[in-house]
């Protein structure tokens, strides 16, 4: 008998993504019959627009696209890739420094492999979406959470950083708007954190991909743009997904220096070669077309973020601060603990989660995945009738203020 483990170690110890694993709860009791509201998973709730759809209709009739494309993505992607991030954040970059990828999280990933050796350590402000500290151990790194606090917005300052900093600190994870949060970092902040990265030779990898949902007096502001001596140690993460409510066509990308993208591209070639080309064809028509939808899909979050907002907020022992960007609120639960419910009585905000879904058959994403107890992630990417039924049922089974 041998006392080896079944499982690697490394497979052992990733944590499940808490965002799908709620999600696939929400969707299996519906399936079973029972009126569940989910605001757990991450995605527009509209379909993708007409003409990205018969654009890829029509990818599917050309036979050339049944076959392999380069692995760093089709060349006219690539380039449309880089024209976007001129065109909306005035960011410039060649072609040859783009690689398409299998959704945001392969970008992510790719990132973490590329820069990272064993020991390395990343800063990783929190609360931060569940699967960056994963893909940071993955790649042998060590994620060290910087906390934002309630009262700073959920934004770090250059003190906390420069607090957090240590010889084996390499990189900076950056996101502005964020997942779950929704904060949005005013540019003279973000620039400050891009300064202090150039002064101590740090790298950092930027998630942009909720960069045109903002709301309000809030507006996104592109670290390399603001800190042009950042371009050499710096990603750019991105994709269709949020934009172009895409998320099931699976196409992100990753912008940066050549060096790392060849080596990206080196990776991505043993472990899941191209995306697929109808999904490539597909976000082509997308980034090549107007940002109508996007400024539709804006107005309905924006609408549907203020009312989430009120109604959270008049929720016995819940605080929502107000989201400015993205399309999660991010309250804080912790004045809801500790109460009987249904002769239940949790402490926790994991805890109250489980009761919620339970008793009042309502999803949502505690804080502990995010790095952040006591508090919970709640999507308002969904039906304007659902997220009132949705919160209400909450506030019935908490009581209002």
């Amino acid at each position: 008998m041998t006392d080896r483990p079944r499982i690697s170690r490394r497979a052992g110890a990733i944590a499940p993504s808490a965002t799908l694993a709620v999600d696939a709860k929400a969707k299996a009791l519906k399936a079973a019959g029972r009126p569940v509201i989910g605001f757990g998973a991450g995605e527009p709730d509209f379909p993708t627009p007409g003409h990205i759809v018969e654009a890829a209709v029509a990818a599917c009739r050309v036979p050339a696209n049944h076959h392999y494309t380069p692995t760093a993505g089709l060349p006219e992607l690539r380039e449309a890739v880089a024209d976007k991030t001129a065109r909306d954040s005035g960011f410039d970059v060649k072609p040859g420094q783009v690689l398409v990828t299998n959704g945001g999280k392969q970008a992510v990933f790719n990132t973490m492999a590329a820069l990272l050796d064993p020991g390395d350590e990343v800063l990783l402000p929190a609360p931060y979406w569940t699967t960056y500290p994963e893909a940071i151990a993955l790649a042998g790194g060590v994620p060290v959470p910087v906390e934002a606090s309630v009262e700073a917005g959920f934004r770090v300052t250059v003190e906390q950083l420069e607090a957090a900093r240590t010889p084996r600190t390499k990189l900076l994870v950056f996101v502005s708007p964020s997942n779950p949060t929704g904060a949005v970092y005013p540019a003279e902040e973000v620039e400050a954190i891009g300064r202090w990265l150039v002064e101590h030779e740090l790298w950092a990898m930027t998630d942009e991909i909720y960069e045109h949902l903002v709301y309000g007096h809030a507006r996104f502001s592109s670290l390399p743009v603001l800190v042009p001596d950042l371009v050499d140690r710096c990603v750019v993460v991105n994709g269709v997904a949020k934009t172009y409510a895409m998320t099931g066509w699976r196409v992100g990308w990753m912008v940066g220096p050549l060096d790392v993208i060849e080596a990206a591209a080196n990776l991505q070639s043993h472990a899941t070669s191209n995306v697929a080309n109808v999904s490539q064809r597909a976000a082509l028509a997308a980034l090549c077309g107007d940002l109508s939808a996007v400024g539709e899909m804006r107005a309905a979050f924006d609408r549907r973020r203020r009312t989430i907002h009120k109604l959270l907020n008049e929720i016995d022992g819940v605080v929502c601060p107000e989201p400015q960007g993205a399309f999660y609120a991010f309250p804080s639960l912790e004045g809801a603990l500790g109460k009987e419910l249904g002769g239940r009585t949790p402490n926790t905000s994991a805890e109250l989660a489980e009761v919620i879904l339970d008793l009042a058959e309502v999803a949502i994403v505690p804080g502990e995945a995010f790095g952040a107890p006591g508090f919970a992630r709640l999507s308002y990417a969904l039906g304007d009738d659902d997220l009132v039924e949705g919160v209400t049922r909450i506030a019935d089974l908490l009581g209002r203020g």
